[in-house]
């Protein structure tokens, strides 16, 4: 039977870790969580669970992921973020697939809690992920903005059933945080791009964004928190081109 090792990054996730990793103990052989020097309490409750817990100086995501991921004993990799946890469903799907033989990549649903608030639409769901998979196949690329999972083999994946929760924002402030910190990376790679920025080009952007996730993506359908999460991801794409063209005009002077 094939051994799966669960990877996780932290920093400073005292508030989520403990739910993560409660979603996944009876799930997995063991759990690697790479730290980046949290100064909360999340070594404290990684120790009390038994898991594998290394520090090791930030590198980026897709550098700290692959960093992680090479840790592992385990056949395969299950890897989650601090902030994620399996439903009940998930965790039935995988030992099934497990005790079956594992065989290939396997790709679920990610469900979002925004608020308090799950989120069924605004094109945040069904949000698939492919986040089991073979050690030594998978391989993080990217950190501008979005870190993403590629792999060597070109196989589809199989999918399983049920959630991955995603508890993404505790309140809007943190949502509007996390906005100004992606806008000014997001500008930074359409830089590296060659693309040009301005405000008209914020605009145009922001209201394509808008809707798409509020009437394509039937935003509507999740009430006030779909309206919050469409303006404030129609804010995002104005601002991401506002600040590239901020960039250009310091770099001519």
């Amino acid at each position: 039977m094939n051994k799966i090792s669960a990877v996780i990054i932290t920093k400073n996730e005292e508030r989520n870790i403990q739910r993560c990793l409660n979603s996944i103990i009876d799930v997995v052989d063991e759990v690697i969580v790479v730290d980046s020097f949290s100064t909360d309490g999340t070594e404290k409750i990684c120790n009390a669970m038994g898991v594998t817990f290394i520090p090791h100086e930030w590198e980026g995501y897709s550098k700290q992921k692959n960093f992680a991921n090479a840790q592992a004993n385990g056949d395969y990799i299950l890897s989650l973020d601090a902030d994620e946890a399996l439903s009940e469903t998930l965790k039935a799907s995988i030992v099934h697939a497990r005790n079956a033989g594992l065989n290939g990549t396997y790709r679920f649903n990610r469900l979002t809690n925004y608020c308090g608030k799950w989120i069924k639409h605004c094109g945040w769901y069904p949000d698939a992920k492919t986040r089991l998979f073979p050690k030594g196949d998978g391989i993080w690329k990217g950190d501008f903005v979005h870190e993403e999972l590629t792999f060597n083999s070109t196989t589809p994946p199989t999918f399983l059933s049920g959630d991955l929760h995603h508890y993404s924002y505790y309140t809007y402030a943190e949502h509007l945080e996390r906005v100004e910190r992606y806008a000014q990376l997001g500008a930074e790679k359409l830089l590296e791009q060659g693309k040009t920025g301005s405000t008209t080009k914020g605009f145009f952007s922001a209201i394509n964004r808008f809707f798409r996730m509020y009437i394509i993506h039937l935003g509507f359908l999740d009430g006030a928190a779909g309206f919050r999460i469409c303006k404030t991801s129609a804010y995002a794409a104005y601002l991401k081109y506002v600040k590239l063209n901020e960039i250009k005009k310091a770099k001519n002077g």
